[in-house]
């Protein structure tokens, strides 16, 4: 390899470190404000150095890995997104029993299997940080041992995981079978001149989409959810919710925007469907929900769906939606799941439609925050929510999808409906509902953590009001995509 190569993998390679120091620190000196700090400076360094790998970039680092503005670009959204988690994660703990520190080894090596699915470009690679990104998740979601939820949680995914793993094998199997590659280029190259994908092709894609819907818990494929989110703690669904869909999104559209896998009438029917169900599945169940993560799990199901109708709309101008959609979702979900976070209690997440009642009137700071969040999920004005459904919308008009579109209009009506009903919540008069001494019991809220939803809060407003620089990040990244 050569310097340049290394320079290119330096956001990877510093991850790589500091979960390797994390872990010493761990074995050898246990500190929990010590390792969070180590940890949350590691993933700033690696942040940083997205510049200076930028320098050299596009470049393919082996056949496995290609360092371009798109895989830096995912590389940035995921850092961020695990340096908000990591800072959330150490107040939620500091309430738990037991060691905590190797929490955040995992959560770094969660973090490098997704970034390296974001430049991936060979199954190999795709696989190995799947897994990577799996096996670490496992361990997190069952992490806080004080009930069993956490660990029935986990298992469930685990079982669940390794399944959606063993259709992605199977798909991969038969697409080397076709074609005799597993690099993304060079199946995209053998592909060219034909109009429609060989069946045994075609049944390979149909199995990687199988399991990947598995991961991003699409419609059928979504049973897993809203149980994971419920048991798992608050930070770590977040992590799930965020940073694991978000790579898996970022490697799916990379593999379809080069092989132009929407030739296939099938596969965009088949999709498509898919988008539908998980739309209206999502919205439906959610408005039969009284616990809060379970319907931001529900939600996030329908979301995904909105994002699949982007996604069906190809070109440069799908790409362009997906992204921008994907960095407002990351910005409001995990705003969501930290207010559940600092609202939780040992033994208790803050997660029964009763821990929200007359919130403005106990931590109208903390319901303040929760209510942009739902406001922007809900995709209403002046909130990046509303700029991400409108930029799927406009990908939408721009291919036709009039039926997906109408939709999708539906069914963002039927999501304001159950945010609309926390909101109405949290806002019930406190005079009456809110006990003497509720409020000194309630928990409070750590500087870190008020500062890392004061910075959510913010970067929500700022893509509402003006996202024309992340919009212009996302065309330059989208040029390099489509033309690569």
């Amino acid at each position: 390899m050569a310097t340049d190569d290394f320079i290119a993998l330096l956001p990877l390679l510093v991850t790589a470190l500091s979960s390797l120091i994390v872990l010493l620190l761990a074995a050898f000196h246990r500190d929990h404000a010590l390792v969070a700090v180590v940890t949350s400076l590691g993933l700033t360094v690696a942040f940083l150095t997205l510049p200076v790998a930028a320098g050299v970039a596009p470049r393919q680092v082996t056949p496995l890995l290609i360092m371009d503005a798109y895989a830096l670009f995912y590389a940035g959204l995921i850092l961020v997104a695990s340096l908000a988690v990591t800072i959330l994660s150490y107040g939620y703990l500091e309430k738990q029993e037991g060691q905590r520190e190797e929490f955040y080894a995992l959560l770094l090596f969660a973090t490098l299997g997704a970034m390296t699915l974001g430049a991936a470009s060979h199954f190999a690679s795709f696989f190995l940080g799947l897994e990577l990104l799996s096996v670490s998740l496992y361990v997190l979601i069952a992490y806080v041992r004080t009930d069993g939820r956490p660990l029935e949680a986990g298992i469930k995914y685990l079982i669940l995981s390794g399944t959606s793993s063993a259709f992605l094998l199977f798909g991969m199997a038969l697409i080397y079978f076709q074609s005799g590659t597993m690099e993304f280029a060079r199946t995209a190259t053998l592909l060219a001149g034909s109009v429609e994908f060989p069946s045994t092709f075609l049944v390979g894609l149909v199995m990687i989409m199988t399991g990947v819907g598995f991961k991003l818990a699409l419609v059928p494929f979504h049973m897993w959810a809203p149980d994971v989110y419920q048991g798992a703690p608050a930070p770590v669904t977040a992590f799930v919710a965020t940073v694991s869909k978000g790579a898996m999104v970022a490697l799916l559209l990379r593999y379809f925007v080069e092989i132009a896998a929407f030739r296939s009438e099938i596969l965009w029917w088949a999709i498509a469907g898919i988008a539908t169900l998980s739309m209206f599945t999502g919205n439906l169940l959610a408005l039969l929900q009284s616990n809060i993560k379970r319907l931001l799990a529900y939600s996030s199901i329908a979301h995904l769906g909105y994002l699949l109708v982007a996604f069906l709309a190809a070109g440069p101008l799908a790409v362009e939606a997906v992204t921008f959609y994907l960095t407002a979702y990351f910005v409001t979900t995990l705003g969501a799941f930290g207010v559940v976070g600092v609202l939780s209690k040992p033994g208790n997440e803050a997660e029964a439609m009763d821990d929200y009642r007359s919130l403005f009137w106990t931590r109208p700071w903390v319901a303040g925050v929760f209510t942009i969040m739902l406001l922007s999920l809900a995709g209403i004005p002046l909130t990046a929510g509303f700029v991400g459904k409108f930029y799927v919308f406009a990908a939408g008009v721009d291919s036709s999808l009039w039926v997906l579109l109408v939709l999708l209009v539906v069914n963002s009506v039927i999501g304001l409906f159950y945010y609309l009903r926390v909101i109405v919540v949290m806002a019930a008069d406190g005079r009456r509902d809110v006990r003497p001494g509720e409020n000194a019991q309630a928990p409070q809220v750590s500087y870190a953590d008020s500062l890392v939803l004061a910075a959510l809060s913010g970067c929500l407003f700022w893509l509402g009001l003006y996202p024309a620089p992340v919009i212009r990040l996302v065309q330059a990244i989208q040029k390099g995509l489509i033309g690569s």
